[in-house]
């Protein structure tokens, strides 16, 4: 997918419409054929030889590409337009304001530009705009010795108080960008770090403290390193609370609707964080927020987050006995194309398991039968650990499938392949866990008896079942459905269920 297919794919479809609109209104020309050009790059999948044809009857690759330079500009412009419109119209007024009032005192006119300059500094202060405020502050202590009622202490305080806001802001910016680099070389690229470690180190090395915050930006990083840490752990139960503090400073904060962007990710990590704390109601909850926050701005960040949004609801669904549902939410969206790779071969891998877990193996092998590409190529688009997952979940539909000489062959390619980056990452329980899935196909009679469960009892060290992971829970679920000889969905459900008596059981307390 080339830029311009790129961005046009994160339209949704009133974006369409306006900028076919915008496309209208600005040729000169009824000739152009950048609307039909448009119009065929939104709504079809077709090579370039194909757009050409269909748009000149014949070969014409140089008209084609020139056609495709000057969309691909007015893409651009519009995008900017849109931004400058949307976004940056306060920025744009405190711009005008500190351009007046310097006009004004170049002729003088002292009280006339102070007051302009009082209305930029109380705008530029609402919106925690720190750069504009220190213009505004900087041309008040210019022309402080002109306007006498000016208090030059009190201004070079509020200069220097700003400038410190200015750089906590900066530095967490750099501690965001960092984190980020970290995740994704252990992500994507399969880097063993200590996370923690680097976590606590970054945010010391620059005097950050997870407890500061001034712009919407900020919180939204705040609450961005937060769940990666949590991500990294899966410790989600320890930052829950940090995550639904925060968002009261959030819905009280002016730039809530001007950054609706941050707003609408920020209601994912809440919901997903309340999700992974098998607390679905409250997820639930925060997912109806974000779906209505993405509806407002005629839909403007809609498909940005549609494939999470829906992924996420699936997710509530199916671990809420809803599994019909969570396979009607996810169905539509398992073969479209989309930007938000990673997103979308979650959804696939998460069709799958629903499959799974509902005993319709054909349809969980049919869609698995999809995944061609390397595991390289994986694991560049979605991670190391969803390689695992996707491996992991192969052999049992194998052993379920009876595909006997296939379970052989991938049992020895895991532990050939992935051995030593779980030992390496104190993951060892994968194996382990995977040793048991060995016995279960090799030796079936055995499965149901006491001996075997009491070595599945001593295979593990246990950890608490409200910090266990619900995806390695999804996981034991089919171990355990063995040995009581029980469905494998119920005996999820089951598991999940017992969970919540106890999250009810405390929250009583």
């Amino acid at each position: 997918m080339n830029d311009l297919n790129t961005i046009i794919s994160t339209f949704s479809n009133e974006d369409q419409q306006r900028f076919i609109a915008y496309l209208e209104k600005k040729n000169k020309r009824n000739d152009t054929k950048n609307v039909q050009l448009f119009r065929y790059l939104a709504n079809d999948d077709l090579n370039s030889e194909t757009l050409c044809f269909k748009l000149y009857g014949t070969s014409k690759k140089g008209a084609y590409h020139a056609l495709r330079k000057r969309l691909y500009q007015s893409v651009i412009e519009f995008i900017a337009n849109a931004s400058l419109q949307d976004e940056k119209a306060i920025d744009m007024q405190i711009i005008k304001y500190i351009l007046a009032s310097r006009t004004c005192l170049q002729h003088k006119q002292y009280k006339v530009a102070y007051k302009i300059l009082d209305k930029a500094e109380m705008l530029a202060i609402e919106h925690h705009l720190f750069p504009l405020l220190n213009e505004i502050y900087h041309t008040k202590i210019q022309y402080a010795y002109a306007h006498p009622s000016a208090d030059i202490n009190q201004l070079i305080s509020k200069f220097k108080s700003n400038q410190k806001n200015h750089q906590l802001e900066d530095q967490l910016n750099i501690v965001y960008a960092k984190i980020r680099q970290t995740l994704n070389n252990m992500t994507f690229k399969g880097d063993v770090v200590d996370f923690q470690t680097i976590l606590n180190h970054t945010l010391k090395e620059h005097q950050i403290s997870l407890t500061d915050a001034m712009s919407f930006k900020s919180l939204y990083q705040l609450v961005a390193i937060n769940s990666y840490s949590a991500f990294v752990t899966n410790d989600y139960l320890k930052i829950e609370p940090f995550l639904i503090n925060t968002y009261q400073s959030i819905i009280a904060h002016k730039d809530r609707e001007k950054q609706l962007y941050y707003h609408i990710q920020i209601l994912y990590f809440i919901a997903n964080t309340l999700f992974r704390n098998k607390k679905f109601d409250a997820s639930m909850q925060y997912l109806e927020l974000m779906h209505e926050h993405m509806n407002e701005k005629q839909k403007k960040h809609y498909n940005s987050f549609r494939l999470k949004y829906h992924l996420l609801l699936s997710l509530n669904l199916n671990y809420t006995n809803k599994a019909d549902e969570a396979v009607e939410t996810l169905s539509p969206l398992a073969t479209i194309k989309h930007t938000d790779m990673e997103t979308l071969l979650d959804i696939r891998l998460s069709l799958i398991m629903f499959y799974f877990q509902k005993n319709e193996l054909k349809k969980a092998y049919t869609l698995f039968s999809k995944f061609y590409h390397t595991d390289n190529w994986y694991t560049e688009k979605a991670g190391k650990d969803w390689v695992i997952k996707k491996h992991l979940i192969e052999i049992l539909l194998h052993i379920e499938l009876k595909n006997i000489d296939l379970v052989e062959s991938r049992l020895l390619s895991f532990k050939r392949n992935h051995s030593h980056y779980l030992k390496s990452i104190n993951q060892q329980r994968v194996l382990t866990y995977l040793s048991l899935v060995e016995d279960c196909y090799k030796n079936p009679e055995k499965i149901t008896s006491e001996a075997f469960k009491d070595k599945v009892e001593k295979s593990f060290e246990w950890i608490d079942s409200q910090r266990e992971d619900l995806f390695v829970m999804s996981f034991y679920a089919w171990l355990k459905s063995k040995m009581e000889n029980k469905p494998l969905y119920a005996t999820t459900l089951s598991l999940i269920e017992n969970i919540k008596n106890v999250n009810s059981a405390l929250n009583l307390n």
